[in-house]
């Protein structure tokens, strides 16, 4: 096999962009409580992101994930709260640098079914525990920093 047929060990110099809900809800005290799931194949806690769909904007994107990956439904905030870098692992065993800009969802409707139930963990939890729990530092920082109005 020649150098040209090896697949890189470094990460795509361009970085793809995804879009990110960040699900939210008030807790009986009032409190802001934060929807995290699993990522299907290295199971870390992550929130609910995918590449873009034709024909939807960024929140609607974002909102559309929450919904396939965690039963979710509610407004997406048209303002971005902020964006966190990852390496995408893809089927050619490449790196993927990933661009994800995240929108905050305010969670009216929780499905007892969804698309990819079965496939993930979910769990409601504060928002230092989500914090805590993801592994991207900039992931970390927009959770912490989450304050809905």
């Amino acid at each position: 096999m020649g150098k040209k047929d090896q697949v890189p060990a470094e990460p795509d110099r361009e970085p793809r962009v995804q879009y990110a809900a960040l699900p939210w809800r008030r807790d009986a005290a009032g409190g802001v409580e934060i929807l995290l799931i699993t990522s299907r194949e290295t199971r870390r806690w992550v929130i609910p992101k995918g590449w873009p769909i034709k024909g939807l904007k960024p929140p609607e994107t974002a909102a559309r994930e929450a919904y396939e990956e965690a039963g979710l439904e509610g407004a997406a905030g048209n303002k971005k709260l902020g964006l966190y870098h990852y390496d995408k692992r893809l089927r050619s065993g490449r790196l993927q640098h990933v661009r994800v800009a995240v929108f905050a969802l305010k969670v009216a409707v929780e499905r007892d079914e969804w698309p990819e139930k079965g496939q993930r963990e979910k769990r409601w939890i504060t928002l230092a525990q989500a914090a805590d729990l993801v592994d991207e530092p900039d992931l970390k920082a927009i959770i912490a920093a989450f304050a809905p109005a």
